[in-house]
């Protein structure tokens, strides 16, 4: 009898490495690679509130890397995960591009995506959101409450990303005050809050009463506040680091987007490709109104974000005009997705140069 009790133990002992080494098995390893430091506001801080709904899904682990330079670190941080065994690695930055794409050739049974970039492969996807859609909502504010009729916007890097998120901006303002013009700064970073505060000042010297951004931290907000006008953030709210200034944001919610993602590669679902999502996916949209917004402001930018939701208007409707006057989307017609993500030009009544 003794020697049966211990036969009992000993293949329980055995059994219970081997339950656990199953149960890890079917554990899935997320990695997220960022650009800037997480912090608590802007663009690498919105992926990260992404990565933390996915970490809750049972069965999933994550982890990140925050500060990644473009270039040749990018690709040793990647190609470090993809060693490790990681299934997915998002990687989130627009220069992440061609060492996730090299990277995946070497490791095909990793699912590779990429934001905001266009190459894709076998195992790499490209995915972003059409934040275009919210930037037009958020010039709508701010043509709104301009005096001056002078906005300022400090660009991050003259690429189709930002010159289409400026254009959405400028048409946004104009559909509400034609006089409205956009004055355009760039500061040649994604953070940097020195050069960017620096560059929201050099936009106030010369009249501009509502500054908005393309970058990750708050700095444009900060200076915009400092002189007693308005701002418009990026990223996520931004409303607690000028609180009197910010009339909302253009934001991201990447938690319905990474959710799905993972759960179609747990099912063997997912299928590689280049995923361009909007508002009527709840991936883009407004922060909270300042309490300095009016109702009626607030209602006719509702009212046109139900009507790009639903899908009754196009922000990049024609006719369309370019800043020397040349016609680029004609009357009747809607910009494509091609002509979009490949966008080089300013829409007329934005000042500056897409260099």
């Amino acid at each position: 009898m003794r020697k049966f009790w211990y036969l009992v133990l000993m293949l329980a002992m055995v059994a219970v490495p081997a339950m656990s080494g199953a149960a890890h098995a079917k554990d899935m390893k997320v990695g997220f690679v960022y650009v800037s430091p997480i912090g608590d506001a802007g663009y690498s801080y919105a992926h990260d509130l992404g990565r933390q709904a996915i970490a809750e899904m049972p069965g999933v682990s994550t982890s990140f890397v925050e500060s990644v330079a473009e270039g040749a670190d990018a690709e040793r941080v990647i190609l470090n995960m993809a060693r490790k065994g990681y299934d997915i690695i998002f990687a989130t930055s627009f220069g992440y591009m061609d060492p996730s794409l090299k990277v995946s050739k070497k490791f095909p049974n990793v699912n590779f995506m990429h934001c905001s970039g266009y190459k894709t492969s076998t195992n790499m996807s490209a995915y972003f959101g059409r934040m275009y859609q919210a930037r037009f909502l958020a010039g709508m504010v701010a043509g709104s409450m301009t005096k001056s009729n002078k906005l300022g916007y400090v660009g991050a890097f003259p690429i189709p990303e930002v010159i289409r998120g400026i254009n959405a901006f400028a048409l946004g303002a104009q559909s509400v005050n034609p006089n409205v013009e956009v004055r355009v700064v760039w500061s040649k970073t994604w953070y940097d809050p020195a050069t960017e505060k620096e560059a929201a000042k050099s936009l106030l010297d010369v009249g501009c009463d509502v500054i908005a951004q393309h970058q990750d931290s708050p700095a444009p907000q900060e200076a915009a506040q400092e002189r007693g006008v308005y701002s418009v953030g990026y990223n996520s709210d931004m409303s607690q680091f000028a609180p009197n200034s910010h009339l909302t944001a253009a934001v991201w919610n990447w938690a319905p987007f990474y959710t799905d993602v993972v759960n179609k590669v747990k099912s063997g679902e997912w299928k590689h490709g280049n995923y361009w999502v909007g508002m009527d996916k709840g991936i883009v949209g407004l922060a909270p109104y300042g309490k300095m917004v009016p109702e009626n402001v607030r209602n006719t930018v509702d009212a046109r974000k139900a009507e790009i939701i639903s899908g009754a208007y196009q922000v990049f409707s024609g006719p369309v005009f370019d800043q020397e006057g040349k016609e680029r989307v004609a009357a009747g017609k809607h910009a494509t997705d091609e002509e979009l993500l490949g966008m080089t030009w300013f829409v007329k009544g934005v000042i500056g140069t897409t260099e």
